[in-house]
């Protein structure tokens, strides 16, 4: 299974580049692969919900994942969202990732009626008997309506070997983090905190390895990771406590991908920082919010590093 071992540390996920008019913008795509890969991420999750997979049709899905990995080239791995509502379509486009060159694939249960641990189980299964890639179990209860126990979650990690990586957004989740490990003992599993990074310390202190979240200055989380690893712990709180204002304010429901694009706008990477309806929209005031948390973060002493 390519890049297991690699499963740690900061793998960004970027959203989908849009022209003013909604269509794909393949050039901006390839600029946010160049600025992620540029601050030092150690991978790249695309057709993720930040990258707004819900609205993209069967051929743009299909060529924004070719667009991101011929792109990246080897220099990271890229993980493919695959979920799907079905077993079936999620091994059809755990597939077409695979063909494409992806080195994983994300998957969230399947969203049915009354939804249960079995079924669960069985869909991992399934699908890692179909194809040979690893599988980052996504624990996102608010987009698949089901909440994934630990005990549940440490199953998946012992009966399907190639799903012992999971990205977790069920909060608290520094509690479930800890959990989780508690339940899988003598089962190796990594943990991705997702959410913006916003937990990122207190899921580090809990035992998780790394963030999978779409933050639009990865270079914070990737010096929060470099200084945790080096066991320079005091370090890494320091730039998380710092930092983590513009975390909470980019990670805002309804209008987060909006936050978030325009930063990425401002940092040259996006021409356009549209987004496909329903997509909430920043307003006046919004943006006003953004100028004065971005001036904040980066005039504090030691954070002169980042840049806009």
């Amino acid at each position: 299974m390519p890049y297991f071992m690699t499963f740690e540390g900061v793998y960004s996920i970027i959203p989908t580049a849009f022209t003013d008019s909604g269509d794909i913008d393949e050039a901006g795509q390839r600029r946010v692969v160049d600025l992620f890969i540029g601050k030092g991420v150690n991978g790249l999750t695309v057709l993720g919900v930040t990258g707004e997979v819900a609205r993209l049709d069967e051929h743009e899905r299909a060529r924004v994942l070719e667009v991101v990995v011929s792109h990246a080239a080897g220099r990271v791995p890229v993980v493919a969202g695959t979920s799907a509502d079905g077993t079936r379509a999620c091994i059809g486009y755990t597939r077409q990732a695979k063909d494409l060159g992806a080195a994983a694939v994300m998957v969230s249960p399947p969203r049915m009626p009354k939804l249960n641990s079995a079924a669960v189980l069985n869909h991992y299964q399934a699908l890692a008997d179909a194809v040979d890639l690893p599988i980052v179990v996504q624990d996102y209860p608010p987009i698949t309506g089901f909440a994934m126990e630990p005990a549940l979650l440490a199953r998946i990690a012992k009966d399907v070997p190639s799903a012992r990586t999971i990205k977790l957004e069920d909060p608290p989740t520094p509690f479930k983090t800890a959990r989780i490990l508690e339940a899988s003992a003598g089962t190796p599993v990594k943990i991705f905190g997702g959410l913006g990074g916003v937990f990122l310390l207190e899921e580090l202190i809990s035992g998780a390895t790394g963030a999978m979240t779409g933050f639009a200055f990865p270079e914070i989380l990737v010096r929060i990771m470099n200084h945790w690893r080096a066991g320079e712990h005091d370090a890494a709180a320091d730039v998380f406590y710092r930092a983590v204002p513009l975390m909470r304010f980019e990670f805002q429901e309804g209008i987060g991908m909006a936050i978030r694009k325009a930063v990425l706008q401002r940092r040259g990477a996006l021409a356009s920082a549209a987004t496909r309806a329903p997509a909430g929209a920043m307003d006046a005031p919004t943006r006003a919010a953004l100028d004065r948390v971005i001036a904040w973060v980066t005039s504090q002493k030691g954070m002169e590093w980042i840049s806009v």
